[in-house]
C-alpha cells in the first residue's frame, strides 16, 4: 500500500485514490482531489512544511552527488568557481522542477502515518447526512 501511494504521488496523482490531476498550477495543488474529494492540504495551515523538508533533503542530495562527481572527474584541479556557480544554478532549477513532487510525496508520507478520516473526504458536503449515516456508508 505504501509503495502504491508513493508511485501515485510521483506521478502527481492523488496518493489516496490515484485520481487526478491534482495540480492547479505547477506551484499550487487543487483544494481537493477531483476523484475522492480528499482535502489535499489536510486542513492544516502549515501542512506543507513537510513538503519543504522533503524538497530540501532531496535537493541537497542531488547537489552533494553532483559535487562529488565533478570533484572526482576534475581532480586534482577542480574548477571551484564553476562548481560554485553551477551548483547554485542546479539547486535553483531542481527546486523549481521538484516542487509539486515534494508536495504530493509529502501527502503520501502523511497518509501512511495518518490515514484518511471520512470527514476529510468531501462526499458528504451539504447532503444533511448524520455522522453515523456517513460512517455506515463508508463501510459498505
Amino acid at each position: 500500500m505504501a509503495s502504491r501511494m508513493m508511485w501515485r504521488a510521483m506521478r502527481l496523482r492523488c496518493p489516496h485514490c490515484g485520481g487526478g490531476p491534482v495540480l492547479a498550477t505547477w506551484f499550487r495543488l487543487k483544494e481537493r482531489c477531483p476523484r475522492c474529494k480528499l482535502h489535499l492540504d489536510r486542513e492544516e495551515n502549515d501542512y506543507f512544511l513537510g513538503a519543504y523538508m522533503v524538497s530540501l533533503i532531496a535537493m541537497e542530495g542531488v547537489f552533494a552527488f553532483g559535487f562529488l562527481v565533478v570533484l572526482l572527474i576534475t581532480w586534482p584541479d577542480p574548477p571551484w568557481a564553476a562548481i560554485q556557480w553551477g551548483g547554485a544554478v542546479v539547486l535553483l532549477l531542481s527546486v523549481v522542477a521538484s516542487y509539486p513532487f515534494a508536495k504530493t510525496i509529502w501527502l503520501a508520507i502523511d497518509l501512511m502515518f495518518r490515514p484518511v478520516a471520512w470527514k476529510e473526504l468531501g462526499w458528504n458536503e451539504g447532503d444533511g447526512a448524520s455522522d453515523q449515516d456517513e460512517q455506515d456508508r463508508m463501510r459498505q
